[in-house]
């Protein structure tokens, strides 16, 4: 009998009711051991026919780890070059990235970074919080999930521990009726949208606009106008930053869908702008009167809260500019309202492009800016901010960068140009965005008035022809201006006015520093610690201020006397003068001394006994480091934006043939073939296969064989010719010749 047909009559026999005596039968006529005497014979063999092959297991599409097939890095880097690759096209398929888990997981990652101060990774998510994830997935695209939910959620915050059921009446008034922080969910959603729209707009948006944009801070900005705005004498700076307060939601959406048409994604977003946000507001008449106590006990963080922001980090976003203050926050968009108000104001962006090139009239009379096509920039490119002076038969230009709510226009050129730009920017504003301006919100000032922007002051210095050859470094000879140079320097009102915001100083003229109490209970060490952290950020942001050295140098006077009253007061020293003398002028010596008699405290910070204390830094003028005045490049992109368009040029087949073609072309070959080459040749002439080595023994013997005999006859064809060349010789009467010679 065949094995298969032997399985099926013995799967038979299991699964139907057969008799015993049949079953006795089988046995007896296959010669097995008797059934009524082995009953473990019985058994084995009907687990024998009674076989059956496993079939592997569907898997559940409902399981969360089936549905992760990929990282959500590289989904997000797919969306990244799908969009650089065709920045113009009109998406339609932002669901299909909606229904990606893998975008969910990282976005509840990062949340999770936000929430509790530190990165999960996808192995130590667990399983509940995954099947809790897919729910709220679900309920986002069959249009179930409800933005602002307050007492039910789909997943909860991995810190969240309260008990939502067992809640009083009270306790969920004050839930429903009071401003709460935006739900857990909410932010996973809103990060799921992010990801899902930056790319797409990303590679949309201007190259004028440098706020909420990755890659793009202020300091590019200050950089950009450094090199770009040198030659332009009006400038008109417009405060737009009520759109940023919120917009109509229509008009919001029909910006979304000039380049985004998928219902899912614009629904989704316009409930989170019409769902209203609950704001709790107390009347005077209850605010309840704050009893003192007389002892609070100090509140310890737990192991997974986020440590609070330091007091120095705390202190510098008090130096935050005025551009910078104001992040836009539209119902429960959260992260993607920055977003949605570039989308917005890109509308404006591009308009002023195409001004750009309308107002643009060149001169052949001008060294710079004189091609039709306004391609060459500048005329001097080892010194690219000089520009020379402006005048009627020079070049009329116009240039525009934004920061948020905040733009600057530059104008080369008579006041009149900068006068029509302004009337129909404010056409432009009624029109678009239903915002009324006037003249005073858009105010045109001269460069010589200095412009102010991000707490930067724009002003310009004249360049004059001088004679090198004196010993006080030159002489005017002509009271003519050959060109202009644009100064970018620190705003030393503006960082006094944010000291004495700040509590660190009073005065105006004369600013007298004031003790910082809010480090009173903080030892020395950790004090200097701070505010050197508090210096070193204040360094880094007037990085490109010509008068770097300057405002710092006062920066570390202000902070350096606050301290030093600070630490007369802690310590009953009475003055300044006395704090230096035993701290020291950087403050890096202990003030105080433990009684009786101990050991110098560099033994004891030998010892490890005493914490070191570390002066603080920029004391003198002389250590603070010089502006950076790097050369800024006129087509700058982020470095992410270069990797993507070097990535999607050299992934285009048509790229790769045409530097193939060029490097033939020079007679030239490329790493890539060369290397073909020699692992090529190296297998064609230098590997032998060992097996065939033993067996090719004789083919090697007759091969050497054959090389002998074929030497021979060269060498036997050799002789012939030698010999019939003498014959030859004998004949033609050089016979006794031979002889002679021989």
């Amino acid at each position: 009998m065949h094995p298969r047909n032997f399985a099926i009559f013995g799967r038979i026999i299991t699964n139907s009711g057969i008799c015993q005596a049949s079953t006795n039968c089988l046995f007896k006529r296959f010669n097995f051991v008797n059934p009524k005497t082995n009953e473990f014979t019985r058994f084995g063999f009907f687990r024998v026919f009674s076989f059956s092959p496993m079939h592997r297991r569907v898997p559940d599409p409902d399981d969360p780890s089936n549905l992760m097939k990929e990282d959500g890095v590289a989904v997000c880097s797919k969306m990244w070059i799908e969009n650089f690759r065709e920045p113009d096209r009109t998406v339609t398929n932002l669901t299909e990235y909606l229904r990606r888990f893998e975008l969910w997981v990282l976005a509840y990652q990062k949340v999770c970074a936000d929430e509790t101060g530190s990165y999960m990774p996808r192995s130590a998510i667990q399983r509940s919080a995954l099947e809790d994830l897919l729910a709220l997935r679900n309920a986002v695209l069959d249009n179930r999930f409800k933005w602002g939910a307050r007492l039910q959620f789909f997943i909860r915050s991995p810190k969240d521990k309260t008990d939502y059921e067992s809640l009083s009446k009270r306790k969920i008034k004050t839930i429903l009726t009071t401003t709460q922080p935006a739900p857990f969910q909410d932010k996973i959603v809103q990060e799921v949208l992010f990801m899902t729209l930056e790319p797409v707009y990303e590679a949309r948006f201007s190259q004028k606009s440098f706020a909420f944009r990755p890659g793009r801070t202020a300091h590019t900005v200050l950089r950009v106008i450094r090199r770009s705005f040198a030659g332009y004498l009006w400038y008109i700076k417009g405060d737009v930053s009520t759109i940023l307060d919120g917009m109509k939601v229509g008009m919001v959406i029909n910006s979304l869908m000039r380049d985004i048409r998928d219902k899912k994604i614009i629904d989704l977003i316009k409930s989170a702008l019409v769902t209203p946000v609950i704001i709790s507001r107390v009347d005077e008449g209850e605010k309840k009167k704050k009893k003192k106590r007389k002892y609070q006990k100090k509140r310890v963080l737990a192991e997974d809260e986020p440590k609070p922001d330091p007091y120095w980090l705390e202190t510098f976003f008090g130096f935050a500019p005025e551009e910078a203050e104001k992040l836009p926050s539209w119902g429960h968009c959260g992260i993607l309202s920055p977003l949605l108000a570039n989308v917005c104001l890109d509308e404006l962006d591009h308009w002023m492009e195409g001004k750009i090139k309308e107002l643009y009239r060149p001169s052949k009379s001008d060294v710079i800016w004189n091609n039709p096509d306004g391609e060459v920039d500048q005329g001097n490119t080892s010194w690219p901010e000089f520009v020379p002076t402006s005048g009627p038969d020079k070049t009329r230009k116009i240039d525009y960068i934004r920061y948020g709510g905040h733009i600057l226009i530059g104008v080369r050129g008579p006041r009149a140009d900068a006068a029509t730009l302004r009337k129909l920017l404010i056409e432009f504003f009624d029109q678009k965005y239903q915002l009324k301006l006037d003249n005073e919100s858009l105010p045109i000032e001269h460069i010589t008035k200095g412009i102010m922007f991000l707490d930067h002051v724009l002003c310009r210095r004249v360049v004059y022809p001088t004679l090198r050859y004196t010993a006080t470094g030159g002489k005017i000879i002509s009271e003519k201006g050959v060109g202009t140079l644009l100064s970018v320097t620190a705003s030393l009102k503006q960082c006094i006015k944010q000291f004495r915001k700040l509590n660190f100083l009073k005065g105006d003229r004369d600013p007298d520093p004031q003790p910082c109490f809010r480090m009173f209970h903080a030892t020395q060490a950790h004090t200097n610690a701070q505010m050197n952290k508090l210096l070193s950020t204040i360094v880094e942001w007037y990085r490109y201020a010509d008068n770097r050295k300057k405002v710092v140098n006062f920066c570390s006077y202000i902070i350096r006397g606050s301290l030093s009253k600070l630490y007369a007061a802690k310590y009953k020293l009475r003055s300044r003068a006395k704090v230096y003398k035993i701290g020291s002028r950087n403050l890096s010596r202990p003030l105080k001394e433990k009684k009786g008699q101990s050991p110098e405290y560099h033994n004891l910070l030998r010892m490890g006994l005493v914490e070191s204390i570390d002066g603080l830094q920029y004391t003198r003028m002389s250590l603070v480091p010089e502006p950076d005045y790097t050369p800024f490049p006129g087509n700058w992109r982020p470095d992410h934006e270069k990797a993507l368009i070097e990535y999607i040029r050299l992934d285009n087949p048509k790229t790769v043939e045409e530097q193939r073609n060029c490097l033939r072309g020079e007679g030239l070959v490329s790493p890539q073939d060369y290397i073909s080459m020699l692992v090529w040749n190296y297998k064609k002439n230098a590997t032998v296969d060992q097996t065939s080595i033993a067996n090719s023994k004789d083919f090697l013997l007759e091969s050497n064989n054959e090389k002998l005999d074929h030497r021979n006859e060269e060498e036997e064809e050799i002789e012939e010719a030698f010999h019939a060349a003498q014959l030859e010789k004998m004949r033609s009467g050089g016979f006794w010749q031979m002889l002679s010679v021989d």
